[in-house]
């Protein structure tokens, strides 16, 4: 099995390439991101969540690639992206790599699949979007999967809270095993799809490649940029033209059955997908829902 999963990893791994953007420190210094496109007819961009990266899309760009070009990226500081070290990461730089992805490949007009962290930035593209700052771009629709959409609701697992702790945070993540973290990530999946080994082990090898499971505590600073742009990030969404559809996994810990009562109060008319017996990993756990919310909320 870990030859398996290692082996999809690595086609993954090799089937993408390379954009440039620039650093948010201003000083001209560009990052490298990794990125994949695959398959034909309109855009559909995959955005991946922490800790991990891109391959979590796998299996649904597999899905939907005959009737959809997918378009895939390692956030900054994930995957196979450059992960510079002390330096201050952000939703806004996400969202920016986002957009250099969309124009390295001649990208106007797209569908969007994102999960965990990928939900907020997708959230941050939303609010951009009402903002007209969007380089032009149309989103089609949005299909959000289990992230931390409503701050409040949002309970992060004790190794989250300990990595965001600004005194501890850098020791907790120097300290990371493959075993520790394998053993806090079964916790997070639903009886549906828990992972194998194999699948454990691949998702390490993403999260430890170069070193870069030492970068968790400066990645996880997204939690408190959501509670700071709280009133954006919630506000764009619930007031979106842009069509809307949920795929939720209600066994997640960290925000299941509690987030998605809370979707359905705020956003009624949206279509949703309500998991029981799926975590905190939709795209994963559950790949053909998601492909079929997809089909249903963009183009038909």
């Amino acid at each position: 099995m870990s030859g398996d999963a290692m082996a999809r990893l690595e086609a993954w791994r090799a089937s993408g390439a390379f954009v440039e953007v620039p650093c948010t420190t201003g000083t001209g210094a560009l990052h490298r991101v990794w990125t994949r496109a695959a398959g034909e007819g309109p855009w559909l961009t995959l955005i991946h969540g922490f800790p991990t990266s891109s391959f979590d899309m796998c299996a649904v760009a597999e899905l939907l690639q005959a009737s959809r070009r997918t378009l895939a990226l390692d956030m900054v500081g994930f995957g196979e992206s450059d992960r510079p070290l002390d330096h201050v990461y952000s939703v806004s730089e996400q969202a920016d790599a986002v957009v250099a992805m969309w124009r390295a490949n001649g990208v106007r007009d797209t569908a969007v699949l994102a999960h965990d962290l990928g939900a907020t930035v997708a959230q941050e593209l939303l609010w951009r979007l009402a903002a007209g700052r969007l380089d032009g771009v149309r989103l089609r629709a949005v299909v959000l999967a289990n992230g931390g959409i409503f701050p409040e609701l949002h309970r992060p697992l004790p190794l989250q809270t300990a990595l965001a702790d600004p005194q501890r945070g850098a020791a907790v993540a120097a300290s990371i095993t493959e075993e520790a973290m394998s053993a806090g990530l079964r916790l997070t999946y639903g009886p549906s799809h828990q992972p194998s080994d194999g699948e454990l082990h691949a998702t390490w090898a993403v999260m430890s490649h170069g070193d870069g499971h030492h970068n968790l505590h400066l990645l996880i600073r997204y939690m408190e940029e959501r509670r700071l742009r709280a009133a954006d990030w919630v506000g764009a969404l619930t007031a979106t033209d842009v069509p809307l559809g949920f795929v939720w996994g209600m066994l997640d810990p960290i925000s299941g059955a509690h987030m998605a009562e809370r979707i359905v109060a705020e956003l009624p008319a949206a279509p949703r997908r309500l998991l029981d017996g799926v975590g905190h990993w939709p795209p994963i756990e559950a790949p053909e829902v998601c492909a079929e919310m997809l089909r249903e909320v963009d183009l038909g």
